[in-house]
C-alpha cells in the first residue's frame, strides 16, 4: 500500500499566513490528507482554514510543534476546538489524552527527545525505539509522528526501527523530506504516512514550480513507491 502524503501548510514549522489561498492548489492537485502547525495563525484563521480543509473533504490534521507543557496543552485544545481528526506531535501524552478524551481524534506524539524549533530528534536509535514502545503501548496513543530526517543518524534503519516498536500502530514520517529517495525510503521501511510542507512551497521537487505541480508530483510519487 503507497504511504499517505500528508500535506502540510508550513514553512519552517510555522504555519504560513497564506495558507488559505493555498489550499486549493493542494485540493486541485489531489492532496487528501492536509494540515497545518500549532503556531503561525490567529485563533480564528485557524478556524476558518480548518473549515476549508474540511469542506473540501480532506483528512485534517494538527501537529504541535510547541516545547513546553502549557503550550503542548493548549495545542490539544486547539486541536479539539478546530475537530481535527489527526493530532500528531508533541511529547506529553498525560497532557494531551485528558483534553482529547471522548472525541474521534486520533493521537500521534513524538517519539524521542525533541529539541529547539524547528524540531530536531535527539538521541540514539534504540532509546527512540524504546520512546517508541512505551507511547504505542498507551490505548490514547493511536500513532506515532516520528522526524527521522531530524535525525543525526541512519534515518530509513530508524523508520524500520520504530515501525517495528509501535507494533502495528501507524507511523508518519514528518520533516525534511525533500526527495523521492526519501519518500521510497519511509515507503520501504513501513511508514504508513509522511508530511512535505516546506519542500513542496519551495519547489524543491523534480516538478514543474508551481504548487499543484508538486503536490501532484508527490503523489504520484508516494503512489510508484507504494
Amino acid at each position: 500500500m503507497a504511504p499517505e502524503f500528508v500535506f502540510m501548510l508550513t514553512r519552517g514549522d510555522v504555519t504560513i499566513a497564506d495558507a488559505r489561498r493555498r489550499l486549493p492548489h493542494a485540493v486541485a492537485a489531489g492532496v487528501r490528507h492536509i494540515g497545518f502547525k500549532d503556531i503561525g495563525l490567529p485563533r480564528a484563521e485557524m478556524m476558518a482554514l480548518a473549515a476549508e480543509i474540511r469542506a473540501a473533504g480532506a483528512t485534517l490534521y494538527l501537529e504541535m510543534v510547541s516545547l513546553d507543557a502549557e503550550s503542548e496543552a493548549e495545542g490539544a485544545r486547539i486541536g479539539a476546538e478546530l475537530g481535527v481528526d489527526v493530532l500528531m506531535g508533541g511529547v506529553r501524552p498525560h497532557v494531551v489524552e485528558p483534553i482529547i478524551a471522548g472525541t474521534s481524534i486520533r493521537y500521534y506524539p513524538f517519539p524521542g527527545e525533541i529539541v529547539g524549533h524547528p524540531s530536531v530528534l535527539a538521541g540514539d536509535l534504540a532509546s527512540i525505539a524504546r520512546s517508541a514502545a512505551e507511547l504505542a503501548a498507551r490505548g490514547g496513543v493511536h500513532g506515532l509522528d516520528l522526524l527521522a530526517y531530524r535525525f543525526d543518524g541512519d534515518a530509513p534503519a530508524l523508520v524500520a526501527a520504530v515501525c517495528q516498536a509501535a507494533a502495528g500502530k501507524p507511523v508518519i514520517v514528518a520533516g525534511s523530506i525533500d526527495c523521492e529517495e526519501r519518500i521510497g525510503a519511509c515507503a520501504a521501511a513501513g511508514a504508513a504516512g509522511f508530511t512535505v510542507g516546506t519542500a513542496a512551497l519551495d519547489a524543491a521537487f523534480a516538478a514543474p514550480p508551481d504548487l499543484r505541480a508538486q503536490l501532484a508530483h508527490i503523489i504520484a510519487v508516494a503512489r510508484r513507491f507504494g
